[in-house]
């Protein structure tokens, strides 16, 4: 006799048995290797992990186009892009949709027309998997977000449930924060930092007195 799943169960996305331990092995791991294609400003071209040396990259994964609080997410990263853009960060975004359903996406949404950062395509899943976001049963992404530094090495690592969306001016905070620390061995950045904000430099004299 089989038993039937409990409701909370089902509700559970089966993602990766090994999840936690996953994310937690890809923080200052470098990016395995992929290759995919991307619509950009009319053209599309092949993306690697080559192609995120060399500089700042921010890849974010979404569950899907023609859907609802993902061109909210890609419209705020748009309205962002060139802040992104003058500290040296490119963005990338991934959905499991070909680049072709992008480029439609893109000539049908009013907000997806402000985007003009690289849009991958990965119908097959495989970066999906690699960045351990996939959702199995339903081959949609989870709202994954990673900094890679120019060596091609993650730095910061969020996972979202699917109903909850981001915010462009979170990240650039966080992104900052990142490349002042790369720039300041030494230093550190507290919570709520923000450029021009006072660091620590963790040391014997500090302790316990924060």
């Amino acid at each position: 006799m089989k038993v039937k799943p409990s409701l909370q169960a089902r509700q559970q996305p089966n993602v990766n048995s090994n999840l936690k331990e996953f994310h937690m092995s890809l923080i200052n791991t470098e990016v395995k290797p992929f290759k995919a294609t991307a619509f950009q400003n009319g053209k599309f071209f092949d993306v690697t992990e080559a192609s995120l040396k060399g500089k700042w990259s921010v890849v974010v994964f979404y569950p899907a186009d023609f859907t609802f609080v993902c061109p909210t997410e890609l419209e705020d990263l748009a309205d962002n892009y060139d802040t992104f853009k003058a500290l040296g960060v490119e963005i990338y975004s991934v959905s499991t949709d070909t680049h072709f359903a992008h480029k439609a996406w893109h000539d049908t949404s009013e907000a997806i027309k402000k985007v003009n950062y690289p849009m991958i395509g990965d119908p097959t899943g495989a970066l999906t998997r690699n960045f351990g976001v996939m959702i199995e049963e339903e081959g949609l992404a989870l709202r994954g977000t990673f900094l890679i530094n120019p060596e091609g090495v993650i730095k910061l690592c969020e996972i979202h449930d699917n109903g909850i969306g981001r915010d462009a001016k979170e990240l650039l905070r966080k992104v900052q924060a990142a490349q002042y620390v790369a720039s300041h061995p030494g230093e550190v950045c507290p919570a709520k930092w923000k450029e021009g904000a006072a660091t620590l430099k963790p040391s014997l004299d500090l302790v316990g007195k924060i």
